[in-house]
């Protein structure tokens, strides 16, 4: 157990919540759990995540709130207000807006740190939770000015215990991090796996490994992912249009109004194809340097 992170309660029994309490209580952190789903609390109770709140329970050390973004800012106020800890952090996969919302709302920044575990997975609830989910990933951390470092460093403790590496950095700037490489990335598995809602069985039996791999994050909970996105939504859009723009240049190349065919340098069908080799190259070779640091 680590000495300055002894009692932790978690607001919100889905599938990290549940994680970080798995995570934590494996690493001996006593662990209370809760949730307006008193279902999930039993659930999560059933795979030794930790015991159920109760009024009178000692305040936490870190109080972690696990809803969707939208109702973080109200969490986090009211839990601050009943004094439910001493610091408190988040799990949403947004920060800006949140971020303004509880300063907004009056909640007290000087012990509170916005945070993301960059982990996750198709499905839902406490079912789908393990400890091990974020061992070896990135955590970002987005403190207010306000924060305190004495607030920082107990979070930080806290995503230590998880198994996962601490990021440090602007709310605005994860916000525009996380469009590239979660959000956006979700609404385009979306949009594929929807173009086979109402395909024959003819069409299915041919599915290969190529579209389970892409198509595997839409299975994610559609209202939570809504309420993702709609955070982050200036951030998601600019990407999008991007993205837009590459593949509406390659439709137009292959119906032979893009560019001259057969000359890659300025074919647009050709430059994304090489673009996406070295992109993909990146991705990979970015995963095998983090794998190896780890290791060492």
């Amino acid at each position: 157990m680590s000495a300055s992170l002894r009692r932790v309660l978690v607001l919100g029994c889905g599938l990290i919540g549940t994680s970080v309490a798995l995570a934590l209580r494996a690493a001996g952190v006593h662990v209370h759990l809760a949730d307006r789903d008193l279902r999930a609390v039993q659930h999560a109770e059933r795979l030794g995540a930790g015991l159920p709140h109760r009024p009178g329970d000692p305040a936490a050390d870190v109080v972690v709130v696990a809803t969707p973004p939208s109702a973080v800012p109200r969490v986090l106020r009211d839990a601050q207000a009943r004094g439910l800890g001493a610091v408190y952090t988040d799990v949403a996969s947004t920060k800006g807006r949140l971020l303004a919302e509880a300063e907004a709302a009056g909640c007290d920044l000087a012990t509170y740190v916005p945070g993301h575990p960059l982990a996750g997975g198709e499905s839902s609830g406490p079912a789908a939770a393990r400890g091990s989910l974020f061992a070896g990933r990135s955590w970002a951390l987005c403190p207010h000015p306000a924060t305190s470092p004495k607030t920082l460093a107990a979070v930080a403790e806290l995503v230590r215990l998880c198994g996962a590496e601490t990021v440090l950095l602007p709310a605005t700037a994860h916000d525009r991090v996380a469009a590239a490489v979660s959000h956006v990335p979700h609404l385009v598995s979306s949009a594929l796996a929807a173009r086979f809602a109402d395909a024959d069985e003819t069409t299915l039996s041919l599915v290969g490994q190529g579209l389970r791999d892409v198509t595997r994050i839409a299975g994610g909970a559609s209202g939570l992912w809504r309420d993702i996105l709609e955070q982050n939504a200036d951030a998601v859009a600019t990407v999008l249009e991007q993205l837009v723009e590459d593949l509406a240049m390659a439709a137009a190349a292959l119906r032979g109004r893009g560019g001259a065919a057969g000359d890659p340098p300025t074919d647009p069908l050709t430059d994304l194809l090489v673009r996406g080799n070295r992109g993909r190259e990146l991705i990979v070779r970015a995963r095998a340097a983090k794998v190896e640091s780890l290791a060492a």
